[in-house]
């Protein structure tokens, strides 16, 4: 009797086994399409390379100060135009959006290489502002502009900071666009509050920052 019962339980468990082979490529798969769907936000600065020195590249609407120490008679200061564009004596057209005043310097002394002296040239910005957009809890929200590069945190402080009668710290929202997609980065601006370290997320020209309202139960 005992032996007849232990090969029944036996069998039941190679049975059983042999279900859970069967079935185990499909929890897989199912798996894998829940990960597909899974909605977060994107990592936060350090991982994409957001920094102070990533936003001090140069913008339409800058106005540069473009001197030839070498060659005084060159000196010049440029609006940088809508199409990214300067122009200059002797090399004419330049594109100066999206360079850093380093890397202009850099194209610059190269285009003159051939007809100065002294193939130092020295950019500087002189102006330059950007606007960036905050909603949702804070005490006067709207259109910020900035002339210096800016965290998410600044932003608020400008807009009069945080309602903190309403404001959920934790869940601040930033909204990027970055080529034809609009990309989302929550942040914890409770840390920032707190006096705890935390990474500053600089932004860029455009961006929309959002403080939602903090849940609430009934």
């Amino acid at each position: 009797m005992t032996n007849t019962f232990t090969t029944r339980i036996i069998g039941g468990r190679g049975r059983f086994i042999r279900w859970l082979k069967q079935l185990a490529p499909g929890l897989v798969v199912l798996a894998l399409a829940a990960g597909c769907q899974t909605n977060q936000s994107l990592p936060l600065p350090a991982q994409q390379g957001n920094n102070a020195t990533e936003i001090a590249t140069l913008r339409e609407s800058d106005v540069l100060k473009i001197s030839f120490p070498g060659s005084p008679n060159l000196n010049t200061t440029q609006q940088i135009r809508r199409d990214g564009m300067i122009s200059l004596p002797l090399v004419g057209e330049v594109k100066a959006a999206r360079k850093t005043p380093a890397e202009l310097e850099k194209d610059l002394s190269d285009l003159y290489s051939t007809q100065l002296l002294s193939k130092e040239v020295t950019v500087e910005v002189q102006s330059s502002s950007f606007p960036v957009y905050v909603n949702g809890a804070v005490l006067h929200p709207g259109k910020i502009m900035s002339d210096r590069p800016m965290t998410a945190f600044d932003a608020i402080m400008e807009a009069g900071g945080f309602d903190f009668t309403k404001a959920d710290l934790k869940r601040v929202v930033v909204i990027r666009q970055e080529g034809s997609r609009n990309q989302k980065y929550t942040l914890n601006l409770k840390l920032v509050m707190d006096g705890k370290p935390s990474e500053p997320f600089y932004l860029k020209p455009g961006d929309a920052i959002t403080v939602p309202e903090k849940l609430t139960w009934f």
